[in-house]
């Protein structure tokens, strides 16, 4: 960031300008965790759901498969827009909002009679999710001391680690038992208790600043939030490319049953979780560190597959460690984009977050072209070039210590 960016760093975090707090909202920061795992366990759930889904509404299982790709559009759209449509309220009332909205959606899934009724809530959701991503880290920001804003981010993704771990195998059990309208209406309940702890919590966090379109482009070009983004975009499009192909991989090279790969997919979402933390450890003590060596272990996890990837022990510590540092990954991605634009939080989540979407499209888009045409080991590949890329962006043009003039 250039001497000016960090003289509006200094102003918004001071005190008598923002009421940053001297001490750590933290009953807040878990009522965003709450909710941030209502939202990924409703995300997640069609996928462990598909097949009984699909047969009651009596469409096809591609059909239904697009309530998936209808929240990741929606929420795309919605992450960059959330705070120029809300520029005027209060924060904690767009926050529960959107938690009200997470509840709603899983009521109409749960009741859904047809594809499109099952559409329009998977677009309530997407507005939920996107608006929800994008203002996040921008009210951690307010939450607590920007010295423990780290702390803020691991604590609120843990939502995403335990419902990683959680969500797809607990859906699929309630779903197997009491049908999948029940594992919405449990999500629904969910979604319900988050929204009741943040209004137990989360204090007054009145409008800061002014968003809008020309807002958005203004942020896009300051020079350290283009660093970010790209690192952002070439972390997560190498990941998807790479890791959406992983359980073809485990069952072909080293040739692992179902059962063994269920496992090795457990241990990815326990390394998710452990490395959410570890993410905020060494975010606290070198943001650059944080930003820089989780990408570099997803390349060295996926050379690891590609190299030794035959040995089944060898392969499961790979995905182990790619899980453990993709868990990482977004603690020090929003921290970086917060920092950079502190003035400016929320745009700057909403673009992280839409880039993070579009990310995932285009990596899961061309992994599935280079695997129909040049076989998995060539999306493994693409996932370490692209990553190895970025852990080298982040190091040589990452963010500075905060007390760096040049910041």
């Amino acid at each position: 960031m250039t001497e000016p960016a960090t003289g509006v760093m200094d102003a918004v975090l001071d005190p008598s300008e923002t009421g940053e707090r001297s001490e750590p909202a933290w009953g807040a920061v878990v009522s965003l965790a709450l909710g941030v795992f209502g939202l990924v366990t409703a995300e997640f759930l069609p996928a462990s759901l598909l097949t009984p889904l699909a047969q009651d509404l009596g469409i096809t299982e591609g059909a239904a498969g697009q309530a998936v790709t209808a929240t990741a559009v929606i929420g795309a759209i919605a992450a960059p827009t959330m705070a120029i449509v809300t520029k005027r309220l209060d924060r904690r009332l767009v926050m529960w909002a959107l938690t009200v909205l997470l509840v709603l959606s899983n009521l109409v899934a749960a009741f859904a009679s047809s594809l499109p009724v099952l559409l329009i809530a998977r677009i309530m959701l997407g507005i939920s999710l996107g608006g929800f991503w994008s203002m996040s880290a921008a009210m951690a920001m307010r939450l607590v001391p920007m010295r423990l804003m780290p702390r803020a981010m691991s604590i609120i993704l843990t939502g995403v680690s335990v419902a990683t771990v959680c969500a797809a195998p607990v859906g699929a059990y309630v779903g197997d038992i009491w049908g999948w309208r029940t594992a919405f209406m449990i999500a629904a309940l969910v979604g319900a208790l988050a929204l009741l702890v943040q209004v137990a919590t989360i204090p007054k966090l009145p409008p800061a600043g002014t968003a809008g379109f020309r807002t958005l482009l203004e942020v896009m070009k300051r020079p350290m939030i283009g660093v970010a983004l790209l690192v952002v975009l070439l972390v997560a499009s190498g990941h998807f490319a790479g890791f959406t192909y992983v359980r073809p991989f485990l069952e072909k090279v080293p040739a692992l049953d179902i059962e063994t790969i269920s496992l090795v997919l457990l241990a990815y979402g326990i390394g998710g979780f452990f490395g959410n933390f570890a993410g905020g450890f060494i975010a606290e003590r070198s943001l650059k560190a944080a930003v820089s060596l989780a990408p570099l272990l997803i390349a060295f996890s996926a050379l690891l597959l590609l190299v030794v990837g035959g040995s089944p022990v060898v392969a499961a510590i790979a995905v182990a460690s790619w899980g453990f540092a993709f868990g990482a990954v977004p603690v020090g991605l929003q921290t970086w984009l917060v920092r950079a634009a502190p003035d400016q939080a929320e745009s700057a989540g909403g673009l992280m977050v839409m880039t993070f979407q579009v990310a995932i499209a285009l990596g899961a888009v061309f992994g599935g072209l280079l695997v129909d045409n040049t076989g998995v080991a060539t999306a493994f590949a693409y996932c370490a070039a692209a990553t190895l890329l970025a852990a080298l962006a982040a190091f040589f043009l990452g963010p500075k210590p905060i007390d760096d003039p040049k910041a």
